[in-house]
């Protein structure tokens, strides 16, 4: 189809997808749970690195990482003891265990403690480019991630730990981080996105590519690599940006239903 009736398709398929229903089958609705911003972003950070896999296994498990918090994770980021860090010990999600969490923990502390919290971090220099064969055409978040988990791992962490945080310079598509920023930064009134952090334009967001996203967006004509890597991301991201310059990723809605909902 032509780009005018692409388009058209997938606005269509946005609208379908970007609703309330999205929430309850979704890991977005974990952030959902909470009002105040700090436990907004941060138990939305938590489950979306847990995202991965079976998709009722992923809001299990962040379920009971927020109980293993008290229900405050920012409260217990800023305020927990060493017996609290105890209990998550058990905690496990595929390859994430509890080990992982407790510097995760940690993690967040030190980036609220000493660097102003997630959304400073993630706001900082807005200079980020793909290297490789598109670097000087996508304006994007991608270097703003990888300079994140340089802070984050700035605490003392198994090396392993790491794995849990992709960083786009070596040429990951960080779905994960991605997916996430769209749920903080994406304000639609729609309801499912949060959009609490002000100082970040959707404009600058790329899509969170995984392999349902990935398969729909080649049958459609907006892929051609064929791996689902960073160089496949902003390839994605320069022809989402065709359709819609101002907000790119709402099309995550699109490519994500028809990939998951509809075997398209």
């Amino acid at each position: 189809m032509n780009k005018k009736d692409l388009k058209s398709f997938l606005d269509e398929k946005v609208i379908q997808y970007n609703t309330l229903d999205f929430i309850e089958s979704d890991p977005v609705q974990i952030p959902h749970l909470f009002a105040l911003k700090e436990d907004i972003e941060i138990s939305g950070f938590l489950s979306a690195t847990i995202a991965w896999g079976n998709r009722k296994m992923i809001i299990k498990n962040s379920y009971q990482m927020m109980n293993l918090m008290g229900n405050s994770p920012y409260d217990f980021v800023m305020s927990h003891s060493e017996n609290d860090l105890a209990r998550l010990e058990s905690f496990v999600h595929r390859t994430f265990n509890g080990q992982d969490f407790l510097s995760f923990i940690k993690g967040l502390q030190h980036i609220y403690k000493n660097h102003g919290g997630l959304e400073a971090v993630f706001s900082k220099n807005f200079t980020g480019n793909f290297t490789g064969d598109f670097i000087g055409k996508t304006i994007n978040l991608q270097n703003n991630i990888s300079e994140f988990k340089k802070l984050f791992f700035e605490i003392e962490h198994q090396k392993r730990t790491q794995k849990h945080i992709s960083d786009p310079m070596n040429g990951s598509a960080a779905k994960r981080i991605n997916m996430y920023l769209r749920w903080m930064c994406r304000q639609d009134n729609k309801g499912v996105d949060l959009g609490i952090w002000k100082n970040i334009s959707p404009s600058l967001l790329s899509c969170p590519l995984d392999v349902h996203s990935g398969n729909v967006a080649r049958k459609l004509g907006l892929l051609t690599r064929k791996q689902n890597d960073g160089k496949a991301l902003a390839e994605l991201d320069l022809k989402l940006r065709e359709l819609d310059p101002l907000d790119p990723v709402k099309y995550d809605f699109a490519l994500f239903g028809l990939g998951v909902f509809e075997g398209f």
